[in-house]
This record gives C-alpha cells, structure tokens and sequence, in this order.
C-alpha cells in the first residue's frame, strides 16, 4: 500500500500522520495491499482552478476527489502477484479553506483536517453524498473511521 502526499502549499503539514490515517482507511476498508493513492495539498488558487475545471465551481472548496476507477463500497478489485497495483487516484485538499473551515465551525484544524482525508478517500472508494441515504451511510463510515483514528467527526 502506497500514500504519496503532494504537499504544493505553503501551511505547515506533516505529511506522515496523513500517511498513517490515509493507510488506516484503506485497511479498514478492506483494500488490497497492492493500492496506492495521492494525497495533494493545494493553495486556493490551485484548488480554485480545479474546482472550476473540473466541478464547474469557480470559487476555492474544501476537498475534491478524483478516482481512476468506478468502484463501488466494499467491492474493491485485488490484483494478482505480478499485476500493477490498483491506482485509487488523487484527494485534492487545500488546508488554508480547511483551517478557516474549522474555524468557523469551532473544531480543531487537525480534526477537519482528518475528515477531509477521510472524506476524499471515501469518495475514491465509491462512497457519495448525492441523496440522503447515501449521506447517512458516508457520514457513518467517516465517523467510525474518525474513532478508530482517535477522532470525532467535527
């Protein structure tokens, strides 16, 4: 399992605790050992730029996930000795909107923080938030992901 964090800002992050956590949902969501993914953290110029490219948003956002394959919860391909292992693909989270974020909502930066990742994954693997059964469903995998980690979900 591979977590690569592609720090393109400026706030101070360490990136092995993004690492840890990031491993720690793909484990407890039962991916297969051979899965990578990229964690990018961005400043809001950047984060604006993709939101508008790609979400149709021109205006900076929290967390955006862009996944290389259509999985769904819980079903997730294991490939083989000798074969490549499964790209996840990319969880774009620009920290200076998660700070102000946490801010405002009165929760630490570092638990926002967590929830993003956590969140980004989940969108990686599947999981969205487009009705309110698939919401109920994402917000409960986030929560018990966040316990493990020793967090709540802000």
């Amino acid at each position: 399992m591979s977590v690569f964090v592609a720090d393109e800002q400026d706030e101070p992050i360490e990136a092995e605790p993004l690492r840890r956590l990031a491993a720690m949902v793909l484990e407890e969501e039962g991916l297969p050992h051979q899965a990578d993914l990229t964690l990018m953290l961005v400043d809001l110029d950047q984060m604006t730029e993709y939101n508008e490219r790609f979400m149709e948003r021109g205006e900076p956002t929290d967390v955006l996930a862009f996944p290389l394959e259509h999985l769904s919860p819980g079903e997730y391909p294991d490939p083989g000795p000798g074969d490549p292992p499964l790209n996840l693909g990319d969880v774009v989270i620009a920290p200076e909107y998660v700070r102000r974020q946490a801010g405002e909502m009165g929760v630490s930066f570092e638990d926002e923080l967590a929830l993003m990742v956590v969140h980004g994954i989940l969108h990686l693997l599947g999981y969205d938030h487009t009705n309110d059964e698939d919401a109920e469903r994402m917000e409960a995998r986030e929560r018990a992901l966040l316990k493990k980690d020793g967090r709540r979900r802000p």
